[in-house]
């Protein structure tokens, strides 16, 4: 891997993870056609996720830092309850309970770990199945053309208005489900998860908001992953590590200003253009699957 290859996988991964045109898939095809191979097995691959996982910190830093108050918040409050239900027990009291869920923010932490579950688990299991799938030109042109369907649809969905005190975990738990299938090359995750949110009835800057922070766990499960293989590498020399870095910078950097687009992008409803460039990359690596076969 050389340092421009580093510099157009970090750009790649930057651009398209958050805009709805699938980082996996782009990623796959872009290692496929120019034949290249990372010097330093998973790692590199590992750096680029946390490259765009700093862009949502920075893009969001505000609701993610409440966020994290407020989850320790609801720890809290639950082992107060705890305490509280010892001395109903014990001391024959009536003493009534915290409400663990009294705001918007705790609501939104615990909607994002239900969505967390179904996407871990799919993940999990088809670990194998995603890695094995980014190596047949096939699997990501068809995601693709079934983004581009997605994001054709999302265009016209009616602008919805749940938010946080609104949604239900039901919602959120077929969020998630989308997520976890959304780990195939090809099939955009911000697309997806976007389509998912429209579908249910989001307001459509919280969609965003949402399919973006709820990104965070999905990614560091990924990357936790994909450490167990980092061991095993060869030692990384430092040359190759600055390769890795400069993509992280190139990543995170690239992805932040994605991030503001799509802010733009879904509030007014200007998916075609994605949903047509996605059809024609698709049809584009099907062609060529069954061209070279």
């Amino acid at each position: 891997m050389s340092l421009l290859d580093a510099i157009l996988m970090g750009v790649i991964q930057g651009l398209t993870e958050f805009l709805p045109v699938s980082s996996s898939g782009h990623l796959a095809l872009f290692k496929i056609l120019f034949e290249i191979e990372t010097d330093t097995g998973m790692l590199f691959d590992v750096l680029l996720h946390l490259g765009t996982l700093i862009a949502v910190f920075v893009a969001f830093y505000k609701d993610i830092f409440r966020m994290i108050q407020e989850g320790f918040a609801i720890i809290g409050d639950f082992f107060r309850n705890v305490g509280v239900f010892a001395g109903n027990v014990f001391q024959k009291r009536d003493a009534p309970y915290y409400r663990l869920i009294d705001n918007s923010y705790r609501k939104f932490v615990m909607l994002v770990i239900v969505s967390t579950i179904p996407t871990g688990i799919i993940g999990y299991v088809a670990a194998d199945v995603v890695e094995a799938a980014s190596g047949i030109l096939l699997v990501p042109g068809c995601c693709l053309v079934l983004t581009s369907v997605l994001l054709f649809v999302s265009d016209r969905i009616p602008d919805g208005s749940k938010t946080p005190r609104t949604i239900s975990y039901s919602n959120a738990f077929f969020i998630g489900i989308c997520q976890g299938f959304a780990t195939l090359p090809g099939l955009s995750r911000s697309g997806t998860t976007i389509s998912a949110c429209l579908l249910s009835n989001f307001n459509r800057k919280f969609a965003v908001k949402y399919s973006f922070i709820m990104s965070i766990p999905a990614i560091l499960g990924a990357v936790v992953l994909k450490l167990t293989d980092v061991s095993e590498m060869s030692e990384v020399t430092a040359s190759e590590l600055g390769f890795c870095l400069v993509g992280v910078l190139c990543a995170a950097v690239v992805g932040y200003i994605c991030i503001r687009t799509m802010l733009v992008v879904v509030k007014r409803k200007k998916f075609t253009i994605f949903a047509v460039y996605c059809l024609l990359i698709g049809l584009v690596s099907i062609g060529g699957y069954f061209y070279s076969a």
